[in-house]
């Protein structure tokens, strides 16, 4: 069907996050968002050409310092942003910790990396990022674990 000038073509954002569980606590950032202090899992969006597990590791190890181990997809979550209405689709894995590297500089807008339990980001809900934040974790809790191949990799789905 050709598609009309005038419509609005729908393109939503794709980011990518990790739970990252070390017993009962879960790997977060406290990051600098246009002035406000919030919380949130290592997360940011996918560059072309990336596959997505590949850009949760990038996104974690730039966000933390963090080399993390993925281990389960847990689901895609729709966000729709309430400033300006965009969509965005949110890849999510879990994955376990392996080392910190104390000497890696941060992502820009990373103030500190924090290791907090289920009730202590739930106590602090008006600063997540997004509601997101904490459904990630409670599906994760829930015992959602999808196989990483239930998603393919980029060049999978490219024609040879």
């Amino acid at each position: 069907m050709p598609h009309d000038e005038t419509e609005q073509v729908w393109r939503p954002r794709v980011t990518v996050a990790a739970v990252v569980a070390r017993g009962e606590r879960f790997l977060m950032v406290e990051e600098d968002i246009r002035g406000a202090l919030c919380l949130n899992q290592p997360a940011g969006h996918l560059e072309a050409g990336e596959n997505l597990v590949d850009a949760m590791l990038r996104e974690t190890l730039e966000e933390t310092g963090w080399q993390v181990r993925p281990l389960h997809f847990v689901g895609v979550m729709p966000w729709i942003n309430p400033r300006h209405g965009d969509t965005t689709l949110r890849f999510t894995f879990a994955a376990e910790p392996i080392r910190r590297d104390h000497r890696r500089s941060l992502d820009a807008g990373i103030v500190r990396v924090l290791w907090l339990s289920r009730s202590e980001i739930a106590a602090q809900s008006q600063r997540l990022r997004t509601t997101l934040v904490l459904a990630s974790i409670d599906a994760w809790l829930a015992g959602r674990r999808l196989p990483l191949d239930t998603i393919g990799r980029l060049h999978d789905a490219q024609p040879s």
